[in-house]
């Protein structure tokens, strides 16, 4: 039996792979799961060193390779991400492992396996180095989340940016809304979905909603300098552009 730490901050996700690690093998015991940097930090500060981490890239409050800059991690590591591939190829040529997300079991279980026959042949593991991590950072803080991974019942969904129209507040709950007008939750805020975002292809038009430019139907002007917008979905309730945002949804549009 080995001791395995999650860090991971959608819950969906979270849940998903202890479920695929339990489901391989019952006698591993997760340790904790962590949401983010800070709670990472303190938890290796106070806690021996586990066997192995699963740890997303993009934490609830940054990167996770920030966790590296505070603490020292001499334990093995198997990053997870929705960030496409070629993102994170650094990680391939210094050898370490990583899963795209949704994870797949079968993928797991190879990465387990690379992990126990490293265990079993004493090799030493490869080096979190400093070079490296300050150069996928730099490629990913280029970049925008691509993809959102959703709990459907008891299977992930995986869903690109570019099918969202747009994401909502409903009675302190987010949902995002697909180009097939289904709704799906969403395990972050919109404050947070706001910066994680490619704001040339999303707008926050009030504190209910980011539109997305695909799902705009219709712009009227309204009383006031005000401006109204009709979603593409029907049944959705039309959204007033304040007179302060005007100008800066008209430039948005402009883009």
């Amino acid at each position: 039996m080995y001791k395995v730490l999650v860090v991971e901050d959608e819950k969906p996700a979270a849940d998903w792979l202890k479920q695929l690690i339990i489901r391989m093998d019952p006698q591993i015991l997760i340790l904790a799961t962590i949401d983010s940097v800070r709670g990472a930090v303190e938890w290796f500060r106070a806690n021996p060193v586990p066997d192995l981490v699963f740890m997303d890239i993009q934490l609830a409050d940054g990167l996770s390779f920030e966790i590296f800059d505070q603490v020292k991690i001499v334990c093995p590591v198997i990053f997870t991400t929705a960030y496409e591939e070629y993102a994170i190829k650094a990680f391939k040529v210094n050898s370490v492992d990583y899963l795209l997300k949704p994870i797949g079991s079968s993928e797991l279980e190879a990465a387990v396996r690379k992990f126990n026959e490293r265990i079993r042949s004493e090799q030493v593991n490869p080096l979190i180095t400093v070079e490296l991590l300050n150069k996928v950072r730099e490629v990913l803080q280029r970049q925008y989340k691509t993809r959102f991974v959703i709990k459907v019942g008891e299977h992930l969904k995986s869903i690109a940016t570019d099918d969202i129209l747009f994401f909502y507040s409903l009675e302190k709950a987010t949902f995002l809304c697909t180009s097939d007008f289904k709704t799906y939750l969403v395990d972050y805020s919109l404050d947070r979905i706001s910066e994680m975002v490619d704001d040339h292809k999303f707008f926050r038009i009030n504190r209910k909603y980011i539109l997305s430019n695909q799902s705009i139907a219709d712009i009227i002007f309204y009383s006031n300098s005000r401006l109204k917008i009709k979603l593409k979905k029907q049944d959705e309730e039309s959204i007033i552009v304040s007179r302060d945002k005007v100008t800066a949804f008209k430039e948005w549009l402009d883009m």
